[in-house]
């Protein structure tokens, strides 16, 4: 039975490698996660990383791509539609004492705290809006975002690069378990942010 867990993980992986709307749907996904989803994007890049280690550049800069496309609009959306829809984005960021507290920051700190919470999971969405809703200039904001986003998917990349055998090992022993893990992960983390 472990067999099959392993061979259906690595069959998906492999369809998705082969399919010629792999890196658009990789795009749509970056572009998603960084918009709304509060699921990582890193939950579909390590295994396939890991099964394609050939591909693990070009994974990583699409992801990157759909991630500053979705960051730069969700920017103008700060920008153009706080006034009318503020209240509307701000469900999507999180709650309002953490906008106003990361508006703030923004407004002190600027690049670096762009930077930061673009290394860390903290969801992008709130750093995207109150840059635009506090007028922090847009190419400085693009090239936090950049910066801190490819240490992020390249910095995976060049993991994978190093453990890639050790961690692939595991992956196959234990994706059915990575992957509850993740789910209910995801699960508690839309239950708190929504209840």
């Amino acid at each position: 039975m472990p067999r099959f867990k392993q061979l259906s993980a690595q069959t998906w992986l492999d369809r998705l490698d082969q399919s010629a709307w792999a890196l658009p749907m990789l795009f749509g996904l970056s572009m998603a996660e960084t918009l709304i989803m509060p699921i990582p994007i890193e939950t579909i890049l390590i295994p396939w990383m890991l099964s394609h280690p050939h591909r693990r550049w070009t994974i990583a800069t699409v992801a990157l791509a759909g991630n500053i496309t979705a960051a730069a609009l969700g920017y103008w959306l700060g920008v153009l539609a706080w006034e009318q829809w503020g209240d509307m984005l701000l469900g999507l960021a999180g709650n309002g004492e953490t906008f106003e507290d990361f508006a703030d920051q923004v407004r002190e700190k600027g690049f670096t705290a762009i930077l930061a919470v673009g290394v860390t999971p903290t969801p992008l969405q709130i750093a995207m809006l109150a840059a635009g809703v506090v007028g922090y200039p847009f190419l400085l904001f693009l090239l936090a975002v950049t910066l801190s986003r490819s240490l992020r998917y390249f910095g995976l990349a060049l993991l994978v690069h190093f453990a890639g055998d050790a961690a692939l090992r595991l992956w196959h022993r234990y994706s059915l378990q990575i992957g509850l893990l993740l789910l209910v992960l995801a699960a508690a983390w839309l239950w708190l942010a929504f209840s």
